[in-house]
């Protein structure tokens, strides 16, 4: 499965770089970004941590605005970004919310029509994208990170809890914890999951830590001036179902950061250095 390159940056010694490819997962071309640092240029196989990002935003937003490469290129990471939801295969109503449809694939594979003929970004993310980055370059298959922000954020806990054989380490940045109890998730999971309630705990990070856990040390952020704390976020939440199932979890509340990528850049090396050290 190959990609085209769509563009190229020098940036701190590595590159930068866009691509497009044709996605079965996704039914239709998707894009994705992807930093290899300076040591993948010199011919050395890397780790790659795969970002998740929020509501609205592409495959550009977290590599234009978080201030990662810097930091990926110190420590030797690659970092990969994808699109948060198909773009291509087009349904009534997919851009009607912003929340919802278009920029809102909440990481899962959709289960009710129509969303069920693109809408699989679980998929797409753990058996696809793998496959066509480590074609780019000289990249780990067996050393993979993930992290995420907001409803990345969601993803990254959710996939890294589904997939602990995929991911080594895992980060989120102000996440949604809890969906199946919060405005985002419910409006999401009733279209893409159906109104039986019992297949959304699967997408649940505080419901799947009933039933199993992660080896490693989950990391999180959360600024306490974030405007969605309180009615989507709950981060007490996760923690909570943390402690009851003894899942290792580092929970750092941040005093007067907001939900923006800010806070993201503020905080994004601790997070990459916590990928490195348990990817090696």
């Amino acid at each position: 499965m190959t990609a085209t390159l769509r563009s190229e940056q020098r940036m701190f010694d590595g590159v930068q770089r866009y691509y497009e490819h044709a996605s079965d997962a996704c039914a239709g071309p998707m894009r994705f970004g992807l930093y290899l640092p300076p040591q993948a240029l010199a011919g050395n196989t890397v780790p790659a941590v795969y970002f998740l990002a929020g509501l609205t935003c592409t495959e550009e937003t977290f590599a234009i605005k978080a201030g990662a490469q810097q930091h990926a290129a110190r420590l030797g990471l690659a970092l990969v970004t994808c699109d948060t939801s198909p773009r291509s295969a087009r349904f009534p109503g997919d851009d009607a919310d912003w929340d919802f449809g278009q920029g809102a694939g909440f990481y899962l594979d959709a289960t009710e029509a129509p969303w069920s003929a693109a809408y699989r970004m679980e998929r797409y993310v753990t058996e696809e994208l793998p496959r066509v980055i480590e074609a780019c370059g000289p990249i780990a298959r067996d050393r993979r990170g993930v992290s995420g922000h907001s409803m990345g954020g969601h993803g990254a806990l959710t996939l890294g809890l589904r997939h602990p054989e995929l991911y080594a380490s895992v980060t989120a940045l102000a996440p949604i914890t809890a969906p199946t109890r919060v405005p985002w998730g419910q409006k999401a999971f009733a279209r893409y999951l159906g109104e039986d309630r019992a297949g959304w705990a699967e997408h649940d990070a505080t419901e799947l830590l009933k039933t199993r856990t992660h080896p490693s040390t989950l990391l999180v952020d959360q600024g306490t001036a974030d405007k969605f704390l309180c009615s989507q976020l709950l981060p007490e939440a996760l923690h909570e179902a943390a402690s009851q199932a003894g899942q290792k979890l580092t929970l750092r509340m941040r005093d007067g950061y907001d939900h923006s990528y800010y806070f993201i850049a503020t905080f994004i090396a601790d997070h990459l250095e916590h990928h490195a050290q348990l990817l090696g």
